[in-house]
């Protein structure tokens, strides 16, 4: 055996051939590919410091991030059937339904919660696209009213963070019946006297962008989030036209007057708190 053998082997023995690393240590950013320290995604409300690409995040980080410390309280989701439709594809939808369960901790994708933002009251809807794409089905249409009910009761702005892939296709027609249903829980939260503020995130399509998504009082988008009733490839062979590059983002829907403002997460929370004191006094001298 040479000595570079020996000097090997004995390197080998007191030094481990693998190194645990947390797999959470560090976050590949969907912008602009960088690999950026995860403590500090988690700081930065998890934007990119790099590109400020907003990263999707659920109801417990949207939570966080807006309510004044110890002020959030959950509002009780009611409970629907799991499978009305005994629909199967290449999974059992009561499969998927565990499955989504299990991964995000949410029983469906609505989350409503009531607290303080910087000292003003407010129940918040929180749509969770990690559970099942967003979709909306019998339970985020019952959540949504039930969060409609919460906020007339307690007095306060209702305010919905979209993020959808649209109608969730193993409900078949009931979930197409949440789009008109939650039109009519908008308009009693109107006939309260209270407002009804949307904030779209990425992606919001389909039939939620056609219902509850586009209702608002106030329309705020995140930044370079997608928002659209179809896909571009679907308009585009439909009008036989090539559409503009940022067409179906927030920018472009703020230039065109389709929403009120691009609002960047890091401001959203005093963004929000302003429009509540402005529109809840408005509405209280009317």
């Amino acid at each position: 055996m040479s000595w570079l053998n020996r000097v090997r082997n004995a390197i080998a023995s007191v030094v481990p051939t693998t190194k645990e690393t947390p797999d959470n240590l560090w976050h590949k950013c969907k912008g602009c590919g960088q690999m950026v320290f995860m403590k500090e995604f988690e700081e930065n409300l998890h934007v990119c410091p790099l590109c400020q690409h907003h990263d999707r995040i659920g109801p417990k980080q949207r939570f966080a991030q807006l309510f004044d410390d110890g002020s959030c309280k959950l509002v009780p989701a009611p409970r629907v059937s799991d499978d009305p439709l005994k629909f199967r594809d290449s999974k059992r939808y009561v499969d998927r339904l565990k499955a989504a369960r299990a991964d995000t901790g949410d029983q469906d994708a609505f989350v409503n919660a009531r607290g303080t933002i910087l000292g003003r009251r407010a129940t918040i809807g929180v749509q969770n696209f990690a559970f099942m794409g967003g979709s909306m089905g019998q339970a985020v249409g019952e959540a949504f009213i039930a969060g409609v009910e919460a906020a007339i009761a307690a007095r306060t702005p209702y305010i919905v963070f979209t993020a959808s892939g649209g109608a969730r296709m193993q409900e078949g027609i009931l979930s197409l019946m949440q789009m008109p249903r939650s039109t009519v829980a908008i308009q009693m939260l109107h006939d309260a006297g209270l407002p009804y503020i949307v904030v779209l995130t990425d992606p919001t399509s389909g039939g939620v962008m056609a219902a509850y998504a586009m209702l608002g009082d106030v329309q705020i988008a995140e930044p370079k989030a997608t928002l659209a009733f179809t896909g571009r490839r679907v308009i585009e062979s439909t009008i036989r036209e090539k559409l503009p590059e940022d067409f179906q983002t927030s920018e472009y829907y703020r230039d065109h007057g389709l929403i009120d403002m691009v609002v960047d997460r890091h401001d959203l929370k005093a963004t929000l708190a302003q429009l509540i004191g402005y529109l809840c006094a408005a509405r209280a001298a009317a």
